[in-house]
């Protein structure tokens, strides 16, 4: 029986003949641990529930170099025109650009007309720079948390434009003063994704992390709770891939042991629902700051300078790989370019709330991108498979362009009714 075509009544859609082996293919659907390097991993999995549990691990630091003095502070770490730039987490307005083989021989760029309360970290996204005014460890009750937002185009002029976006915790209603390190409302860890900006909790009473969503435009917001997960330390720092929906995280312990916590394979923005893997580093005592990767297998970090007693440990740029965790996951997400264009089918056709995909199992999961005749982005994500829909509700009626991968030929046009 062949698939029909869906009919769309005002604010209701009916699938009025549906092919039975779609429908075997959404019951066939089996949760559970799909990485093969996991303790649990089940071959016949399908679908990724997060619960794959791992054996506890240490990697080794690969190489170690200490930074200039004047980087003993610092808190974030991006690649950006061809150079690492960092920051300091407390007064000072400068950024720092090094590269990785002369990292004394640095650039120092001042964001004139700011105000360095606490600066965390800095992302970017192809338009902009982002400094994390967040730091909220020293009572826990500042009420001027900002994230700072540069527009990229201006940093080569004698004018930047910077504009910025405030926030309060929605969950925060207490704010008198905690002390010192004895708040869950601090963050020095954030991404920043097509639409919005999630902060990464540092959480000094619980030892856990909560994530908060933000847009990303100017304004003052309530950022609000998504999740919450016990990592069992101090979040410093993030990363994040989203073509490889990979997200790794940096920080220490309350006894300084430094370790990653890496997110990968979750289903949209829920980076807490795939994969969590925790891995210690093997350099004690490094109070480890700031984050950032090229390809996803070899990190950079940068670790604040400490003395405590007799340990003393400088300022440091650090680099290693992960090639034997992430190795095998990175190498599902490329899509392989030889499948051939009767190997893609998409319905139904015309769609009202959901599209389905149909592309060999081989290339699961896969990025998609929808665009309107125009050639504007309207949406993107990753297709799992099986009986996952591309939700397209929120799309205005119309004829669209959807891509799959970066094969050619999986390029379709379709109706949204």
């Amino acid at each position: 029986m062949r698939l029909q075509s869906l009919i769309c009544i005002p604010s209701l859609c009916v699938i009025y003949l549906l092919n039975p082996l779609f429908i075997t293919t959404i019951h066939a659907q089996v949760p559970g641990c799909t990485d093969k390097l996991a303790n649990n991993y089940n071959a016949i999995a399908t679908i990724n529930n997060g619960s794959c549990i791992y054996n506890p691990a240490f990697v080794n630091v690969a190489n170690q170099t200490n930074l200039p003095n004047v980087l003993k502070g610092t808190s974030g770490l991006i690649w950006m025109n061809d150079k690492w730039w960092s920051q300091n987490n407390f007064s000072d307005i400068n950024l720092y650009a090094f590269t990785a083989e002369q990292v004394n021989q640095f650039e120092t760029v001042p964001v004139t007309g700011t105000v360095n309360t606490d600066w965390e970290e800095i992302a970017q996204d192809e338009s902009y720079l982002y400094i994390g005014d967040f730091g909220n460890n020293v009572n826990g009750n500042r009420k001027n948390l900002q994230i700072l937002r540069v527009q990229k185009s201006s940093m080569t002029t004698p004018s930047w434009k910077i504009d910025t976006i405030q926030f309060s915790y929605e969950t925060q209603v207490d704010f008198a003063p905690t002390g010192a390190n004895k708040t869950n409302y601090d963050c020095e860890a954030f991404v920043v994704t097509r639409d919005s900006i999630y902060l990464f909790t540092k959480e000094w009473l619980s030892n856990q992390c909560s994530i908060y969503r933000l847009p990303k435009t100017p304004g003052s917001y309530q950022a609000r709770f998504e999740s919450k997960h016990d990592v069992q330390g101090l979040i410093t720092g993030a990363t994040y891939l989203p073509d490889s929906r990979l997200i790794v995280l940096c920080g220490y312990s309350s006894t300084l042991q430094p370790f990653l916590y890496l997110l990968y394979d979750f289903p949209g923005n829920a980076f807490f629902k795939g994969n969590k893997r925790k891995l210690n580093l093997s350099l004690p005592f490094h109070q480890v700051e700031a984050i950032a990767t090229r390809d996803g297998l070899n990190y950079f970090l940068t670790n604040e300078a400490f003395s405590q007693s007799v340990i003393s440990v400088p300022q440091k740029f650090l680099q290693l790989s992960l090639s034997d965790y992430l190795s095998p996951y990175l190498a599902t997400t490329q899509v392989k370019e030889s499948a051939p264009m009767s190997a893609f089918r998409l319905f139904p056709v015309p769609a009202c709330k959901e599209l389905y995909l149909s592309i060999p199992n081989t290339l699961h999961p896969t990025p998609y991108k929808i665009s309107d005749l125009q050639g504007r982005l309207m949406k993107k994500g990753y297709w799992r498979g099986g009986g996952f829909p591309i939700f397209i509700g929120d799309l205005p009626s119309g004829l669209y362009h959807i891509s799959v991968g970066s094969n050619p030929s999986f390029t379709r046009q379709w109706l949204k009714q």
